[in-house]
């Protein structure tokens, strides 16, 4: 961190005690400053306070706002808005306030409300998945942050997220959206796949399906991030199109469901096999006819 501009111990305000607020409302207090109130609304989001935040007192949102000069709106996307908008009309905006939001759809676009009032916004995402316990404090180690600020304000956001143990990435505002849909397409959609191959293991007799399918699919992730499409293998990406038809068989009698998946995901293979001529259109051509066929249930 040396040679960054670290911003002085700050009172920090905590809107929204869930996974990430309160896990990064900790990582704050562990880096120096000081929360001095949280806004918690559920019993889980009381209890995750009382586990990571000890000692701090639950606030309203004005109270929280009122008395602090970092503010961590950690709420959903589509409450961002409506809680700056509702803010603003109050009033309680203070003038020199630093307004960081956690979301990733989001930049500072969505902060102007609060900037007229003469707040410094900063759009601070942390691209990790939490769990709102005390063991995502040492996940954000080397965590990207997806950081959108002014180039004035840059300076203090790369300073809150090294405090924090993340590395910025920075994201222009009209890239938020693009940033945000490439992490929930890789890490949404990974646990869906990874759930409905656990399922399928386990009615075909597995006992423990994560045992079979761990070192596989760190080993496919770890060669897909370091190769990209080179990485890619299996019946799809070798044009194998009688076991492709095998295991389209077998979904049928398993679980239309999977299938409607298995089919989207293996042309969606196919056709990145073909793009990278990893797969030969001769055959290309009837592996993507049969996955054509077999869409509709």
């Amino acid at each position: 961190m040396d040679g960054i501009e670290h911003p002085a111990r700050l009172t920090v305000g905590v809107v929204g005690a869930g996974r990430v607020g309160s896990v990064l409302g900790a990582a704050l207090a562990r880096a120096g400053h000081r929360v001095t109130g949280t806004y918690a609304v559920s019993d889980a989001s009381r209890a995750r306070a009382a586990d990571l935040l000890p000692g701090v007192p639950l606030k309203d949102v004005a109270s929280v706002v009122e008395g602090a000069e970092l503010i961590l709106l950690a709420v959903p996307d589509d409450a961002l808005a409506h809680l700056v908008v509702g803010l603003a009309a109050t009033n309680a905006w203070q003038a020199g306030q630093i307004v960081v939001h956690t979301s990733g759809r989001h930049g500072v676009a969505v902060l102007e409300p609060a900037r007229e009032q003469h707040v410094l916004p900063l759009a601070l995402h942390p691209a990790m998945t939490f769990t709102g316990t005390a063991m995502d404090l040492d996940r954000l180690t080397d965590c990207a942050f997806g950081v959108t600020a002014a180039d004035e304000l840059r300076p203090m956001a790369e300073a809150l997220v090294l405090e924090m143990g993340g590395d910025p990435v920075w994201i222009l505002e009209e890239d938020r959206t693009a940033y945000h849909l490439a992490l929930a397409h890789g890490a949404n959609h990974l646990v869906t796949l990874t759930s409905e191959a656990m399922e399928i293991l386990a009615r075909a007799g597995v006992p423990e399906p994560r045992r079979v399918l761990g070192p596989l699919m760190r080993a496919a992730l770890d060669n897909a991030l370091r190769l990209g499409d080179a990485a890619l293998t299996g019946p799809v990406a070798r044009g194998d199109v009688g076991t492709v038809e095998d295991h389209l068989r077998e979904l049928d009698r398993l679980s239309p469901e999977i299938r409607r998946t298995y089919v989207a995901m293996a042309r969606a293979t196919a056709l990145r096999a073909l793009d990278s001529g990893r797969l030969r259109p001769a055959s290309a051509e009837p592996l993507l006819e049969t996955l054509a066929d077999r869409t509709q249930p």
